[in-house]
């Protein structure tokens, strides 16, 4: 009861959360300010996915819009390689898929299935591409959100050898001699809790999103071969 009359008595503010920082062991200030900055980085990088996911999700509505109101492939081909939106996603998809065609039918002697085949390669590396621009700096986010707990936990760690090491060097378990590393320490495992929820619930949104984009280019990327292949048919009639 002393000591915590004593903890009680103390100067207001003496325990607040910005004192136990400035007095904590420069192991622990090193913890914090490193789940400080992974914080600002995956918080920076959550709002610059999001806006990217956005934009993709928007290109592609657009597009496959677009797309399936055209009659004029030539048209859209022109004005897809024009248009910062029409060029994203299913439309550089289609883009790259449509020159290879055009190109191998305007060669003499090339076979309308090679030029089909050749084609479908040409829009899976393009895909390919689009999915690996989507996918860039998830990897960030899945680390922060793996790692910044065990960080928090090390500063924990520390925080709680520092409290054993003033009772030794009081000679005694008093509350007033625990209580600043004992707090620290807990400041340490919440900081690391907050800088990783975030970090992986963006990392499962995101991926989750881009699981979606992927199978959308996909189905595109086969509608497309079939209207190429159909075209091919017709021609052959």
């Amino acid at each position: 009861m002393n000591d915590l009359a004593a903890l009680t008595a103390a100067a207001p503010g003496q325990l607040s959360i910005l004192h136990l920082i400035t007095q904590a062991s420069w192991t622990v200030k090193g913890v914090l300010a490193l789940l400080l900055l992974a914080s600002l980085a995956s918080w920076t990088m959550i709002f610059w996915k999001w806006a990217r996911m956005r934009f993709a999700q928007r290109a592609l509505h657009r597009f496959e819009d677009r797309f399936w109101r055209e009659s004029d492939l030539r048209q859209l081909y022109q004005d897809s390689s024009a248009d910062p939106e029409l060029e994203q996603g299913s439309g550089a998809i289609f883009r790259a898929g449509y020159k290879e065609f055009m190109r191998l039918r305007q060669q003499v002697g090339t076979k309308a299935q090679d030029a089909l085949d050749a084609s479908r390669r040409a829009m899976r590396v393009a895909l390919m591409r689009e999915v690996e621009g989507l996918e860039s700096h998830l990897a960030f986010l899945a680390t922060v959100g793996s790692i910044s707990p065990f960080i928090g936990l090390f500063g924990t760690v520390w925080g709680i050898m520092h409290a054993f090491t003033n009772i030794g060097a009081a000679q005694q378990a008093t509350l007033a001699t625990v209580a600043p590393a004992i707090a620290e320490a807990l400041i340490a495992t919440a900081a690391g809790l907050f800088a990783a929820i975030p970090a992986a619930v963006a990392y499962n949104y995101f991926t989750h999103d881009l699981d979606r984009l992927n199978a959308r280019y996909e189905a595109f990327l086969e509608e497309f071969s079939n209207i190429l292949n159909r075209h091919i048919q017709e021609r052959q009639l």
